[in-house]
């Protein structure tokens, strides 16, 4: 059995037992303390600290005794607000730090509540302060020194007032270290448990960090291993401008959602920390990286408003690894797009029509209006319709056979931006199959005079209003090679040729594809039928202008093939000198001629196969006979098809009897 005094000696006298027990180290320590001998208590304790040390053998009542001593010396400084005193003490004594955090109840938060329970020694639990916290551990001192002798009281008189917030940063202080020694203890001794004090220490200190601005600490903090509760600093964090540590946290835990939204302020300037220099591509790096695509189109359409190229970027991306969306869907994002940034929503409409192949013809229209929006802006720059007025005349006043206005625009124009609107603008109106013309239509007439011609005549080729088209081409652009092609192509005034050579420039590109996608190819050959009828239409727009008749005749010589003699004479008029036709005449004549006697040739070569064929046939039907189906009239005077009469007639030269005549 173990005895109460270990220490003890044993004295016999007589007939009576005495004992000399000497007093322990708490007995020593109590005394001390209650004699208000502080100083001399913590020697008592640090003494028998070093003894115990020295000692081989490591007694663990021993060192009990010697953590309630430390625990009764650091809490009777606590009570007497020498707060860098208590905190070495109550560390030395292996305090529970959650005792010592009760009493900051800012701090504390809702990490642990009033009714949870902690292992305390009984007389230290007798000795500690029973104020409910530091401040009121503060005021009772104050009131216990200096009232009634400052006045009014304790409470505002300026010097107390003074010292209490003195105190104040002392206890918080205090509390600051004695959690870091906590942490760095836990650390050395790399216990792998995660015991219930940890994410209270964790997260008070780095609510200590955030509330004094040591930032550097708190970065460190959360750089190491921790169990900090993000729900309980996420408000101190924002109220002290820690905007990059919460994100820090936020991208440990993975909750993009408020991760981004922290950014999203810092980019907005609602909240600033210079430690996120550049949240914007923060975002955008982010959503590059996530599988929410949710998440993804909910910030793009944020990001649209930052930094347009980038939140369009994100939309695409998000389109390019799903099943295709419905005409529908396309329409509902392009509208919020549109709502964030007008300017985004019109590169998301150039990447749905020309790079996704969108079918749908209200997206072709919306594109179709955008770029006769753009054109019609570049023109309200004076600069620039003067630039293009001159173009056509210059065009127009000068011999260009052969080289359409398209061309010559192209290589005398200086690059602008208004000189890619155009020519994207062209490219469109000729390519889509699916926007509405009638509604362009009647956007370009205004401006149709020369500067937008070449637009006018494509749009209207779209609407097969050719006699127009090729009035506009040959009359008010005399662009003649433009004009033919039309009439070649069957209603088109670009080529494919002609889109491949812009297709050189990269910001064009994607703008000719369009080009060589099937169904226009397939157009474009189903239109050629008509080519003779544009031919007929071409010449009838030259024949109205006498400046035109050069061209007039030079097509008739060159369609010869093309236009019927009887539709293309009566349209020449009759003071056209003879000489201006006559190769026409004569290659139609040819022509003629050269038919009929190709058809005589033609029937005489069918006539000869016949004959052949008959031959062979002759001799087939003599060598294998034939089966002839008579049909006997039944009762009733009904067709029977089981009274049937075959008879098999043989052609054989030598029993002319047996042959019958069935024709």
């Amino acid at each position: 059995m173990r005895t109460p005094f270990p220490k003890s000696g044993t004295l016999l006298l007589g007939t009576s037992v005495q004992s000399l027990v000497p007093a322990t180290l708490i007995s020593q320590a109590e005394t001390l303390l209650d004699a208000h001998k502080n100083d001399e208590a913590v020697e008592l304790a640090d003494q028998h600290r070093k003894k115990l040390q020295a000692n081989v053998y490591f007694d663990e009542d021993e060192a009990d005794e010697l953590r309630y001593v430390y625990q009764r010396i650091g809490f009777q400084y606590f009570t007497e607000t020498r707060f860098e005193d208590a905190g070495k003490h109550l560390f030395n004594g292996d305090l529970d730090p959650r005792v010592l955090i009760s009493y900051y109840p800012e701090l504390r938060g809702s990490l642990f509540t009033a009714a949870d329970v902690l292992d305390v020694y009984a007389g230290v639990a007798e000795h500690m302060p029973i104020e409910a916290s530091v401040d009121d551990i503060i005021a009772a001192n104050l009131v216990r020194n200096y009232s009634p002798y400052l006045k009014p009281n304790t409470a505002s008189a300026p010097p107390t007032a003074e010292l209490r917030r003195i105190l104040g940063i002392a206890a918080v202080d205090m509390l600051e270290v004695f959690l870091k020694r906590c942490r760095k203890k836990r650390m050395v001794e790399g216990s792998g448990n995660l015991d219930a004090s940890q994410p209270i220490v964790d997260t008070v200190l780095a609510k200590l960090y955030a509330q004094s601005e040591k930032t550097n600490d708190l970065y460190t903090l959360i750089q190491e291993p921790h169990a900090i509760a993000l729900s309980e600093v996420e408000d101190v964090f924002k109220k002290n401008g820690q905007y990059n540590a919460l994100c820090m946290l936020y991208q440990q835990v993975g909750d993009e959602e408020k991760l981004l939204d922290v950014w999203s302020k810092l980019a907005e300037g609602e909240w600033t920390d210079t430690d996120v220099p550049n949240p914007t591509e923060n975002i955008f790096n982010l959503l590059s990286n996530s599988k929410n695509r949710g998440l993804i189109q909910t910030w793009a359409l944020w990001l649209t408003k930052k930094d347009p190229e980038r939140g369009i970027k994100l939309l695409i991306s998000r389109e390019s690894g799903k099943r295709p969306q419905r005409p529908e869907d396309d329409l509902i994002l392009l509208g919020q797009i549109r709502e964030a940034n007008p300017a985004a929503s019109a590169q998301f409409l150039e990447y749905l029509v020309l790079q996704k192949r969108s079918n749908s013809r209200d997206l072709h229209t919306q594109l179709a209006v955008l770029c006769t929006d753009q054109l019609l802006a570049a023109l309200e720059d004076p600069s620039v319709a003067k630039l293009w007025e001159s173009k056509a005349a210059r065009y127009a006043s000068t011999n260009n056979e052969g080289n359409p206005f398209l061309s010559y625009f192209l290589s005398t124009t200086p690059e602008s931006p208004s000189k890619l609107t155009r020519l994207k603008s062209l490219l469109f109106f000729q390519s889509s199959l699916l926007y509405d013309p009638n509604l362009i239509r009647e956007r370009l007439i205004p401006h149709s005079k020369r500067m937008l011609a070449l637009e006018l005549a494509i749009v209207n080729g779209k609407l097969e209003n050719h006699h127009e088209a090729l009035s506009t081409l040959v009359n008010d652009l005399h662009d003649s090679a433009s004009a033919e092609t039309y009439c070649t192509l069957g209603g088109e005034v670009i080529s494919t040729k002609a889109a491949q050579a812009l297709s050189a420039d990269p910001a064009l590109r994607v703008w000719t594809t369009a080009f060589t996608s099937k169904s226009r190819q397939k157009a474009v050959v189903d239109a050629t039928a008509k080519r003779k009828d544009l031919l007929k239409t071409l010449l009838k727009v030259y024949m109205d202008d006498d400046q035109t008749s050069a061209r007039a005749a030079h097509l008739l010589n060159a369609q010869a093939k093309n236009l019927d003699v009887l539709d293309a004479m009566p349209l020449v008029p009759p003071k056209w000198p003879l000489t201006t036709v006559s190769s026409f005449l004569a290659r139609s004549l040819r022509r003629t001629v050269h038919a009929q006697h190709e058809g005589r040739i033609v029937r005489a070569l069918s006539a000869g196969q016949n004959l052949d064929i008959r031959e062979s046939s002759w001799l087939i039907l003599r060598e294998q006979g034939m089966v002839v189906e008579e049909a006997l009239d039944g009762e009733g005077g009904e067709y029977d098809e089981k009274n049937v009469v075959l008879e098999k007639v043989a052609v054989n030269e030598k029993d002319a009897s047996n042959v019958i005549d069935i024709t």
